[in-house]
Parts: structure tokens; sequence; C-alpha cells
């Protein structure tokens, strides 16, 4: 599981990831850590109408996390 969050302040997504990951401890549940994603503003990252990331650094951070996402699928695949 990858997890990304976007909040319109600069710790919404925050606070809501690290509960998240906690209960997903709790859980033993196969996680990917990193990069995390967590958009600050998104109001000023995200094409309101289309929903298209409009922001070349959060861009490029999301790019980075679906790399590491699909070599972390593998690896846990292989794991099972």
């Amino acid at each position: 599981m990858a997890i990304q969050s976007a909040s319109p302040s600069t710790l919404g997504g925050a606070r809501a990831q690290y509960h998240l990951r906690q209960m997903l401890v709790f859980l033993d549940a196969s996680v990917f850590n990193k990069p995390e994603i967590i958009v600050t503003f998104v109001n000023t990252k995200v094409d309101e109408a289309t929903g298209e990331v409009i922001d070349e650094p959060t861009r490029e951070t999301i790019r980075q996390q679906l790399a590491g996402f699909a070599k972390f699928i593998l690896r846990v695949n292989r794991a099972s």
C-alpha cells in the first residue's frame, strides 16, 4: 500500500498519514514508506477544473513514489 495525502493547509495531510500509518502498523500491513507524498496547499498545485497536478516538483515526487512502489510490489510478491 502506498499512501498519499493532499490538504489546503500545511499539516492536515501529514497528521492524517501519521495516524493511518499507526493503524497499518498494528494491522501488520505492507506499507511503502518512502518517498512520502504529502501535498500541502493543494489548491495551488492542482488544477481545480481538471484535477491535474500542475506543480512540477509535486509531479516529480509522485513519479518517484510510483517508480519505487512498482519495485516494492515486486519485492513483496517475491516474498509471498
